[in-house]
């Protein structure tokens, strides 16, 4: 078994995050990480296309588009296993909702305003949506 509770590899919508060991429910899997920026700046941010804005509230937002920032590879899913928590600092963590088995793909779901920009019904690759299709 490997050292590191998850390893990054390929996935049906690019690169994912996966488990290399069991997972109960409501354990830690990852935080997401990155600079705190003001909402503006995030929104010139996405502006220019950058996808891994993590709103926080109305004031702030994590910039977690370095590559050190593991959490980025946690794909949308319209039928999640894990979910997004925060934390005191604040700091934003992912949690199991339920049991996750080794090689299976750490997903959450990103929400109707993220969905809706970036995403849309039609272009969901999640495996949900690839099964009513």
């Amino acid at each position: 078994m490997s050292k590191r509770p998850y390893r990054i590899g390929r996935s049906a919508t690019g690169l994912g995050l996966f488990a290399t060991k069991p997972y109960k429910k409501r354990e830690y899997i990852v935080t997401y990480r990155g600079r705190r920026i003001g909402s503006k700046e995030a929104d010139a941010l996405e502006a220019r296309g950058s996808r891994y804005m993590f709103e926080i509230n109305s004031r702030w937002t994590i910039d977690g588009s370095k590559r050190w920032n593991v959490a980025r590879y946690v794909n949308h899913s319209c039928r999640p296993n894990a979910e997004a928590v925060e934390r005191r600092g604040p700091i934003i963590v992912y949690v199991a909702r339920r049991k996750i088995k080794p090689e299976e793909e750490i997903t959450v779901d990103y929400g109707k305003d993220y969905f809706a920009a970036f995403i849309t019904k039609s272009r969901c690759r999640c495996v949900k949506c690839k099964e009513r299709r």
